[in-house]
């Protein structure tokens, strides 16, 4: 029974009727281990397709073979909710003639449901498919979890290819993308590598700064009255955030406060608070490690869920609406509490929102942790380089030094006043940080616009400038 399968990659993409001028779209739970989308662009350039629009959900240093593609002509427009340092300076330098489109988490599938970004063809890197295309990212040599980022491109993409190196017998148990989506089935070798989903520090910070500002927001959390049963939290997978998860941990299990759920990008840590009673569920769209992958295959009470559900302004509902709290970071924060995390300190392109403004603005307590500097750079400014999340969805900046309280939430600003946490005026911190740093130069937003930052409802927020 062959189904749907293919005899190679080749012959799915001209059974899909690509052509030149259409859209391509890709997923990105493999991370920086991801082979799937270079093997495709690479068969799509050798056929002589041009002039496409590239819809990758993430886009990492692994895919650098992009520049080729994009100097080339394959690839004319890209739309992304993320893009890692390698393309991203190549991009601020001004490598493409149009301007890269910065979607959220949220507004990716908001706009691909609306038909705002229509897709031809989406090709699907599964772990495990069967011949009819029914697939999943739990089992399989190339396991990365979640195939939550998939959904919309499942669902509404005109054609549906999906590639596997791991074709079980039909019908597949535990599906997550079923087979009335999917059009062709490719066997290759090997969809990528799975150790490449630990892509970025999914560790707790030893550091003791780092340290110091996780025990600082999660004593924010037990001030701001939200942290009793019942209770829902976010958080990222960096070091001082991990930090503060298992801080929150320790809280929970002594108080013996029993959550609802936990959602995001899932790591270990937010695991090991599932299995110690701390939720009754894990919400998962994306798995940030090995760890997170074994959970969600074995454990039922560890959900995946679709980039729609998990935070589409276009979705009746969706998870991001009911969280409590979410603690995130910041490349720079303003005096505002505007929020850069797509620009380095020089311009560069080096990340993007992500589901950063999504939960920001879904959250009752939105959280950044940052340090007051990184590499002599103060992280407070007048005005971010880039604004990924608005102010006006920031509700504390907890740093090393200080915790500013959005002026907006004078409640909040004032339990933690009387909690004894070190309260103090942004720009306080601000100016703490230039004594220690100095100031630094202002930086001009000249050059022309080589990426748009549109915001989860579909509006352009800022736009980067050419570096």
């Amino acid at each position: 029974m062959n189904g749907k399968v293919v005899k190679s990659l080749r012959e799915a993409i001209e059974l899909s009727g690509l052509k030149s001028g259409m859209s391509v779209s890709f997923h990105h739970h493999l991370r920086n281990g991801d082979y799937t989308l270079n093997m495709v662009m690479d068969e799509i350039a050798a056929l002589g397709i041009k002039d496409l629009t590239l819809n990758a959900s993430s886009i990492f240093d692994t895919h650098a073979p992009l520049e080729e593609h994009i100097q080339n002509h394959v690839v004319r427009k890209i739309n992304t909710n993320y893009m890692s340092a390698g393309l991203g300076h190549r991009i601020s330098e001004g490598l493409m003639e149009e301007p890269v489109d910065f979607r959220t988490h949220g507004g990716r599938p908001r706009d691909i449901s609306l038909g705002i970004t229509p897709i031809d063809v989406a090709f699907i890197a599964a772990p495990a498919a069967d011949c009819a295309g029914n697939c999943s990212g739990k089992v399989g040599p190339s396991a990365c979890g979640s195939l939550g980022y998939a959904f919309p491109d499942a669902m509404y993409a005109k054609k549906v290819v999906v590639i596997t190196d791991n074709l079980m017998p039909y019908p597949l148990r535990g599906w997550s993308i079923p087979e009335i989506y999917v059009d062709y089935v490719v066997e290759v070798d090997a969809i990528g590598n799975p150790q490449g989903i630990v892509s970025g520090t999914t560790k707790i910070t030893r550091d003791p700064v780092g340290l110091i500002m996780a025990e600082t927001a999660v004593k924010v959390i037990q001030h701001s009255g939200l942290l009793k049963d019942g209770f829902s939290f976010q958080t990222g997978a960096g070091g001082a955030s991990l930090a503060a998860a298992q801080f929150l941990k320790e809280i929970m299990v002594r108080d013996k406060i029993r959550g609802s759920f936990a959602s995001g990008g899932i790591t270990g840590y937010l695991v090991d608070m599932l299995n110690a009673g701390c939720f009754e569920s894990l919400m998962d769209v994306q798995c940030f490690d090995l760890k997170a992958v074994e959970s969600i295959r074995t454990n039922p009470a560890h959900q995946e869920i679709s980039a729609m559900q998990y935070a589409s302004p276009a979705a009746a509902s969706a998870v991001v609406d009911k969280l409590d709290v979410v603690i995130l970071g910041a490349t720079e924060i303003d005096t505002n509490f505007n929020v850069n995390v797509h620009t380095d300190s020089n311009g560069y392109i080096m990340g993007g929102s992500g589901g950063h403004s999504d939960t920001a603005a879904g959250a009752k307590l939105s959280m950044i942790i940052a340090p007051l500097f990184r590499a002599r750079l103060p992280i407070v400014t007048d005005r971010v380089s880039c604004i990924s999340t608005p102010g006006r969805d920031i509700d504390v900046l907890v740093t090393q030094r200080g915790v500013a309280v959005n002026p907006k939430n004078q409640e909040l600003m004032q339990r933690l006043k009387d909690g004894g946490l070190p309260v103090v005026d942004i720009n306080e911190l601000k100016e703490i940080a230039e004594r220690i740093t100095g100031k630094p130069q202002k930086k001009t937003r000249a050059g022309r616009t080589v990426a748009n930052v549109i915001y989860r409802d579909g509006n352009v927020i800022d736009t980067i400038k050419s570096v």
